[in-house]
């Protein structure tokens, strides 16, 4: 039997669709079978499954399971919880590998897979050729056993296992997310006074978009902070894997800001230490980290990217502007937007100042908003492989790990080619608004010379 995928859910880090049209059951199944194929060749014989509160996941769990275990993988599965749960069952289990069914911040019509194995996220190549492997039939036979264990009160007791200190007073958004049900646990075990909106699991997102890196989605945490006069307010993704913040003063609290108050400590502790932050971060925080004494270390965006490059480098902390946030200093190195929530709580009691006076004393810059244009799939990196072929020839300063970043005396503007959706991504950061008005007016020129117009972007 042969199975092959709309090519446009094999993306650069997970698998990833639009349910009943380019991504169906029989899509679950087969992934299921060659995972099991890819699995079983490397020793792998027990993988973890969880699933999200999408509508249509425990359909697609269940064929992915069915495709697990006829290709001989024997599967637990954990049950319907964020993201990091299943790659704490990976840990906690010890399985071999794991799958999580997810739409992660995408809209409800939306899922996907994420995948781990052998302790490694499955992305770039392997899902290519895990594609080309169903395509060709190239299955491994069996009969898996499954079992169910519930994993949410371990979780729990981990992610407060060795918390160190501060009562605050805090609002919570889980935006009827897969990760309510744990944050009503994790409340219960942490000081302070906690209010939580939004914890119902509810995959057709009836109160707000879950991304908590559009601002429009914070606007609710904003009115709870506001109505209960609290100290801060903390949000989470469709899957809790990304955070996002606002301060007593509704201010959000972006990924690089975050990064900021979260490296602080880890710094004390593992002084000189490489931080890695993604292309989209400020320079404000690769000075910030180098000030406090480490290695700042950009990186290209992506979570599977990132996880990487944590493993290469010896890293105990990354993170990206999308609110992925990475700890490997006493976690187990997965972005965990609860673990991340206890590691702030902790950071601003360590600061001895307030969430609010520590985003006072941040330096200031004026930046664009994260700006998306469509370009044809074709075109995105040809384009940015233009864009960087004349700056190279103008000797213009550089960066180009993941696109085009370039530096100038006015602060640095960014052009990189998205891996999930045929958008060019543009930001610019300077210190005034002309400044930011001369970086933009170069980026539009360098994108004009490719035939190319920036449309209004939004997050």
């Amino acid at each position: 039997m042969t199975h092959t995928f709309n090519p446009t859910i094999l993306r650069e880090y997970d698998v990833r669709g639009i349910v009943g049209d380019t991504l169906t059951s029989a899509d679950a199944y087969a992934l299921g079978r060659g995972y099991a194929a890819v699995a079983t060749e490397e020793g792998a014989k027990r993988i973890a499954v969880g699933r999200d509160g999408r509508t249509h996941s425990p359909e697609l769990e269940a064929e992915l399971v069915r495709g697990l275990t006829e290709g001989g993988v024997d599967v637990v599965r954990i049950g319907m919880g964020p993201s990091p749960m299943l790659y704490f069952a990976t840990h906690h289990l010890g399985v071999d590998g794991g799958i999580q069914v997810t739409g992660s911040h995408n809209p409800a019509d939306y899922n996907g897979f994420k995948l781990l194995l052998k302790a490694r996220s499955v992305f770039g190549e392997e899902i290519q050729a895990l594609g080309r492997r169903c395509a060709a039939g190239d299955w491994s036979e069996g009969e898996g056993r499954v079992e169910d264990i519930d994993v949410i009160d371990a979780y729990v007791d981990r992610l407060v296992e060795d918390f160190q200190g501060g009562a605050f007073r805090i609002g919570w958004d889980a935006g009827n997310g897969a990760g309510g049900p744990v944050l009503e646990k994790l409340v219960k075990r942490l000081p302070g006074e906690h209010y939580t909106i939004f914890t119902e699991i509810d995959g057709s997102f009836p109160n707000h978009h879950p991304d908590p890196t559009v601002e429009k989605n914070l606007e609710d945490l904003k009115q709870l902070v506001a109505d209960k006069s609290l100290d801060f307010g903390i949000a989470f993704d469709g899957d809790a894997d990304r955070i996002g913040a606002v301060d007593g003063k509704g201010r959000v609290i972006w990924g690089d800001q975050l990064m900021m108050i979260l490296a602080a400590p880890v710094l004390e502790e593992i002084p000189g230490a490489t931080i890695i932050a993604d292309v989209k971060a400020s320079q404000i925080l690769f000075d910030r980290i180098a000030e406090l004494g480490g290695t700042p270390l950009m990186w290209k965006t992506g979570h599977s990217l990132i996880k990487s490059k944590m493993k290469e480098t010896g890293s105990p902390l990354a993170g990206e502007m999308s609110g992925h946030i990475f700890f490997k200093h006493r976690w187990y190195g997965f972005d965990d937007a609860l673990y991340a929530s206890v590691r702030l709580i902790e950071a601003v009691a360590q600061s001895s100042k307030s969430l609010t006076q520590l985003m006072d004393a941040m330096p200031r810059s004026t930046s664009t908003p994260e700006m998306r244009f469509p370009v044809e799939e074709s075109r995105k990196f040809a384009v940015v492989d233009e864009v960087l072929e004349r700056l190279a020839s103008e000797g213009a300063t550089v960066d180009a790990t993941d696109g085009a970043r370039v530096n100038s005396g006015d602060g640095w503007w960014l052009l990189r080619a998205s891996n999930t959706q045929d958008v060019l991504v543009a930001r610019a950061e300077a210190m005034d608004e002309a400044a930011l008005e001369r970086l933009v007016g170069q980026l539009d020129a360098q994108l004009a010379r490719s035939g190319v117009t920036r449309t209004e972007g939004t997050h």
